[in-house]
């Protein structure tokens, strides 16, 4: 939570208040921290560009607050730069509630919401109205292809502070796009006609059950196994897998090995993510389309070819894309023992890569993520990062070969001993 965030919104009387419920001593930490510098990262401008529609709220010469929703077509409010947003504003009712208010009161509150992964993000700053004949080239940068009507003015906000909501209390919904998109992905899957999958896959002498399904995101499932008796799992450490077994459509039988995504703090359950790879030898196509509620498999015991150190040398955790699985166990392995860590996690945005807002509430000062495909990219630079890691530190890499090779390679460049870096490939 940031200083700027509590500044803005823990008046007297809402501090008050927090005494009074036994809140106070929690977030006083935040006015007390270092002053920021406020600034959108890659993950809040991927947010924010993504969103149809969002709520404003205006304060009134009376004093009174008025809440407007604003939508558009995806994106329709810009990022112009880390501080500085806009958005084109139309002829609507011609009340100008909102644009009245601003004329004498610029201050405005945004709440951004993401109804299917239960998010929102919360945004305070300072709005001021521009025009064709005051600022024709700002006002140009507003403008939706998708949206051609006439543009009477725009709305640019000088972000002074923001801060993201738990997504308790948020109920799910679903735009039509959202929905369409979904039901194409299951259109898909079962146009393909499959052979009856076995009552029971695999030969191993732990029987598992398939005890839930969740959707990370448009190509990623988490499942959820349990032991098919009841009976507690047998343990692991961070940076296990699990091998599974797969039918394959000509009704073959094969296996995959799969990380488990989840610290060994839970004996009756694994938990294990798959991406859908359209274009590989179709193991993974195959499971996402044959594992359902209730499948049955046999397997053996989690093995382990990528365990971390046990000592409290400090760790650097490097991930790329679906390779994140190990290294989320690793990460929550290593705050459990109270070891020092730091997470780098690339991938194409957000909504590509699975558990980023996890880890974003559970370790806010220990992660960093980078998105190529953001509205402002941002890259890892290997050779930044392992120039600045303490000569004690293990590092430890999972994702594309191309990430891996860039990260054995470096380091052999800067002298760190390869007993030092660890590494997992998607083969």
């Amino acid at each position: 939570m940031a200083r700027a965030f509590a500044k803005i919104s823990f008046t007297p009387d809402v501090q008050a208040v927090q005494t009074e419920m036994g809140s106070r001593m929690a977030y006083r930490a935040a006015e007390l921290g270092e002053a920021e510098t406020v600034a959108l990262s890659a993950f809040e401008q991927a947010f924010i560009t993504d969103r149809d529609s969002f709520y404003q709220a205006t304060v009134s010469q009376t004093g009174w607050p008025y809440v407007q929703h604003r939508g558009g077509p995806v994106g329709f409010l810009k990022v112009l730069d880390e501080r500085t947003l806009g958005y084109a504003d139309f002829s609507g009712n011609r009340q100008y509630i909102s644009v009245g208010n601003l004329r004498g009161d610029d201050r405005i509150s945004l709440l951004l919401m993401d109804y299917p992964q239960r998010r929102r993000l919360k945004i305070w700053g300072r709005a001021r109205a521009v025009d064709e004949r005051t600022e024709p080239e700002l006002l140009a940068k507003l403008e939706s292809p998708a949206f051609r009507a006439p543009i009477e003015r725009g709305i640019i906000i000088q972000v002074e502070a923001f801060d993201w909501n738990c997504p308790k209390y948020i109920t799910p919904r679903y735009s039509e796009r959202e929905v369409e998109a979904l039901l194409d992905q299951t259109r898909q899957q079962t146009a393909v006609v499959k052979p009856q999958a076995p009552p029971v896959l695999g030969s191993g002498a732990l029987p598992l059950t398939i005890a839930g399904i969740r959707q990370l995101t448009l190509t990623i499932r988490a499942y959820e196994l349990r032991h098919a008796d009841g009976d507690l799992l047998p343990a692991y450490r961070a940076g296990a897998h699990l091998r599974v077994p797969i039918a394959l459509t000509d009704g073959s039988v094969t296996t995959r090995a799969y990380s488990l995504t989840d610290a060994a703090d839970n004996p009756r359950q694994y938990r294990i993510a798959v991406l859908r790879v359209e274009d590989g030898e179709g193991g993974s196509q195959a499971l996402h389309d044959g594992w359902q509620i209730g499948t049955r498999l046999n397997v053996d015991a989690p093995d382990n070819y990528f365990s971390l150190h046990y000592d409290d040398r400090p760790a650097l955790l490097i991930a790329g894309g679906i390779g994140i699985t190990p290294l989320k166990a690793m990460a929550e392995e290593l705050t459990a023992r109270g070891v020092d860590f730091q997470l780098h996690y690339a991938g194409r945005s957000p909504q590509h890569m699975p558990f980023v807002e996890d880890l974003r509430r559970h370790f806010p000062n220990r992660c960093r993520f980078y998105f190529s495909q953001a509205p402002t990219p941002t890259r890892l630079d290997v050779s930044a990062l392992l120039n600045n890691a303490s000569t004690d530190t293990v590092i430890y890499v999972c994702g594309p070969t191309r990430l891996i090779e860039s990260v054995r390679q470096t380091a052999r460049q800067l002298g760190i001993a390869d007993e030092r870096v660890q590494f997992e490939s998607f083969t």
